[in-house]
């Protein structure tokens, strides 16, 4: 009788440490990359450059995808359809950053058919946008 109940036990901890050891071997979650360290950072002279190579070719002002335009910075700030992509002051807010990183849902990655922005470049983008968007 002492057997079984011992059987038991060490089943029951067995399937409750496999079970804790699935759980600390997922993967964590991709974390942003830093905002840069840069100051001054500008759409104009900073971020225009990244999203018109990058970007441009389905944000444009000719029928932008999702009706988000990336070649100005008005239009960056408007956002699309679905409104505002980033707030202006905080770069962990909005879908930009997180789209450009590829972090999050795989259908809102940007570029599409194409890797991600590097760190650098994403950690620009995040600097202009905690420096005020200008």
């Amino acid at each position: 009788m002492n057997s079984i109940k011992f059987t038991a036990v060490a089943l029951a901890a067995a399937f409750g440490l496999n079970a804790a050891l699935a759980q600390d071997t997922k993967p964590a979650a991709p974390a942003l990359p830093p905002p840069s360290t840069k100051t001054g950072v500008t759409y104009a002279t900073d971020i225009k450059p990244i999203f018109d190579v990058s970007c441009g070719k389905c944000h444009g002002a000719q029928r932008p995808s999702g009706g988000i335009v990336l070649t100005s910075i008005e239009g960056v700030l408007k956002g699309g359809k679905d409104g505002k992509i980033l707030t202006v002051g905080d770069s962990t807010k909005g879908s930009l950053v997180k789209s450009v990183a590829h972090i999050g849902d795989p259908q809102s990655f940007m570029p599409k058919r194409a890797k991600a922005l590097t760190a650098e470049q994403v950690g620009l983008i995040r600097a202009w946008i905690d420096q005020g968007a200008k």
